[in-house]
């Protein structure tokens, strides 16, 4: 973390920009000083690289005023301009696509190693093929004295939907299956998913996709938000459960815009404590944990599934990268305390 004496300039190599940030920290602890706070010592510039979608939903203005008065300030990167150039950050926060992106924020960690990416790219783009993306859930294959944790059995498509029958009952799949989008890109594609009932309209699904057997879960999807080493919890409506009656009675394919329009209640409001009880917390707390290091990421969520009939068997059934922080309670306090810790870290660590 850089003091705000020791924000560098450099003239000729973007000191205009340089100048800029500075004058922004200063202008910030301005307001801070006015407001009635103290302004803070050291500052923690954040560059952020979002989709306008995502800043809005994000950067909401309490979120801003809160890390304003805690020292943390919001840079927006231009992403026209080299990134070298730009800053200095602390970190940078990002959620953009494209490989002539993820080659500059590679670029920028090799030769910038003492800023922290959030996240590293080769991590992120693990999470965007499901034929990968629950691997190492699947390698983990937790089991103790809370729960076992486990994905459903899934099957990979890439073409020729004619043969998806033939293929389901050669990897002994049962019915209903679920479909989604071989490519999780965050996209309102990519969030599509269907439901097969029957051996039939399995031919009419479109390839690349992903085949998931599907889980009677009690009508209920537990989204487990991860940032850093913390963890906020949240049930949500999702697909009602299939009886064999349904199954047996029922034929067809059934889309969805997204798991939440499939339930009875599209609300993103969280739902009464009685519905369902939540996983135990060291179960979550372990699972994260191995997350965090066999991924290499710090900002994601798990869509999480308890197996009708049972009390502690658990299927991750979707994970996604920087998901919709903004619907998550508290979203505020608990992400302005993880970039704080990262940054003051990196100055113990560089005073050390």
């Amino acid at each position: 973390m850089r003091l705000r004496e020791e924000l560098p300039c450099r003239n000729g190599d973007g000191g205009d920009e340089k100048d800029e940030v500075v004058d922004e920290i200063q202008n910030q602890c301005s307001q801070v000083l006015n407001s009635g706070f103290s302004c803070p010592k050291k500052v923690v510039v954040v560059g952020y690289a979002l989709t306008s979608k995502k800043i809005k939903s994000f950067l909401q203005p309490k979120f801003q005023g809160l890390a304003r008065n805690k020292g943390i300030l919001f840079v927006a990167i231009d992403d026209n301009r080299p990134l070298s150039d730009q800053g200095p950050f602390d970190i940078v926060l990002h959620k953009l696509s494209g490989r002539e992106w993820r080659q500059v924020l590679e670029d920028y960690r090799q030769s910038h190693p003492e800023v922290i990416v959030l996240d590293p790219p080769d991590a992120i783009q693990h999470l965007r093929n499901r034929q990968y993306m629950l691997q190492a859930v699947a390698d983990l294959n937790l089991s103790d004295s809370y729960g076992k944790v486990g994905v459903p059995r899934q099957l990979v498509i890439k073409r020729d939907a004619s043969s998806i029958p033939e293929l389901v009952n050669r990897a002994g799949l049962t019915l209903p299956l679920v479909a989604k989008p071989l490519v999780a890109d965050g996209s309102a594609k990519s969030h599509e998913l269907s439901l097969a009932y029957d051996q039939y309209s399995l031919q009419k699904l479109e390839p690349p996709l992903v085949l998931q057997e599907f889980v009677n879960h009690g009508g209920v999807l537990f989204k487990v938000y991860i940032v850093g080493d913390a963890i906020k919890v949240v049930r949500r409506f999702s697909l009602p459960d299939v009886s064999k009656w349904e199954l047996s009675e029922d034929a067809g394919l059934y889309h969805f815009p997204r798991v939440s329009c499939a339930a009875a209640s599209a609300d993103d409001a969280d739902l009464d404590p009685n519905v369902a009880e939540l996983p135990p917390r060291p179960l979550l707390e372990k699972l994260a944990k191995e997350l965090r290091w066999r991924l290499g990421l710090r900002l994601f969520n798990l869509d999480i599934i308890r197996e009708c009939g049972t009390r502690d068997h658990f299927y991750v059934i979707d994970i996604n990268y920087f998901p919709g922080y903004g619907k998550m309670p508290e979203y505020e306090h608990i992400f302005t305390d993880f970039l704080l810790s990262l940054g003051h870290g990196k100055y113990k660590k560089k005073s050390g």
